[in-house]
């Protein structure tokens, strides 16, 4: 049995991880960690009755094994941190990590006593979506993307987006962005990764999705992907969970288990 706490356990992500640990006979919940319980005397989590912590230092790390952190980018690191020093391994999905926090993390991991991983998205068809994306960067010389989100998402761009974008720009040879002298609205052109330009959508009724757009003389190319539910992330964490113990150091991204 794996021994799993869930950070950001009351959030929208977290209460699907917590269902999915609850459910799946080899992992075992041994706690829940949520701002949200700060300043009650107590809180329950409501798909479980169990105590709700208000930070992951309440937490005895002689009784996990890992922590699943979907929480915020500064609770996150710090979260990370606190596990590494004590030997728990760390499945993370949190996203806008700044890259100084990411060196911090890599140096602690490597040699450490436990692992990370950190993926900017946890569904497959989206790792795919990404793979294919880099392929096809090998080819096209234009691309554009656009991310939709709900708008409770504090990144934007999204860690998806962001990661795609770094994938695109290795590997395609690009022609540069023409220069738009004639812009009455500053920022409709989106913001730019390298020679890739990223326009993030942020509406109530969105989940999470994406298209990467290629263009060429005469056609384009468009792959999509859409996560209607989060319960599409769940397979991707459990996977993540299971194989923590057998990674080493930091390990960024889901393709390495696939």
């Amino acid at each position: 049995m794996i021994d799993v706490a869930v950070l950001g356990a009351t959030g929208q992500m977290g209460m699907e991880v917590v269902k999915t640990v609850l459910e799946d006979p080899e992992l075992t919940l041994a706690g829940c960690v949520d701002v949200s319980a700060r300043g009650k005397t107590r809180l329950e989590h409501p798909t479980c009755g169990m105590p709700v912590a208000s930070d992951i230092s309440e937490l005895d790390p002689s009784r996990i094994d890992v922590v699943v952190d979907f929480t915020v980018a500064d609770a996150a690191v710090a979260n990370m941190i606190w596990a590494l020093d004590n030997g728990v391994h760390a499945v993370v999905g949190t996203t806008g990590i700044s890259e100084e926090a990411m060196r911090q993390i890599r140096l602690r991991a490597d040699g450490g006593r436990a692992n990370v991983l950190i993926a900017a998205n946890f569904a497959i068809g989206a790792v795919l979506m990404m793979k294919l994306a880099e392929i096809a960067a090998n080819i096209f010389d234009e691309c554009e993307i656009i991310e939709y989100h709900h708008r409770g998402k504090r990144d934007a761009p999204s860690g998806t987006a962001i990661a795609t974008a770094v994938r695109v720009e290795r590997a395609m040879n690009p022609v540069p962005i023409p220069h738009a002298d004639q812009r009455e609205i500053t920022g409709a052109r989106g913001g730019v990764l390298g020679h890739v330009n990223i326009h993030s959508v942020r509406l109530d009724g969105l989940v999470a999705h994406q298209e990467v757009i290629f263009g060429s003389k005469g056609q384009t190319l468009t792959i999509r992907h859409d996560s209607f539910d989060r319960s599409c992330f769940m397979p991707g964490v459990t996977m993540a969970i299971k194989a923590i113990a057998e990674l080493t150091g930091l390990t960024i991204g889901l393709e390495t288990l696939l």
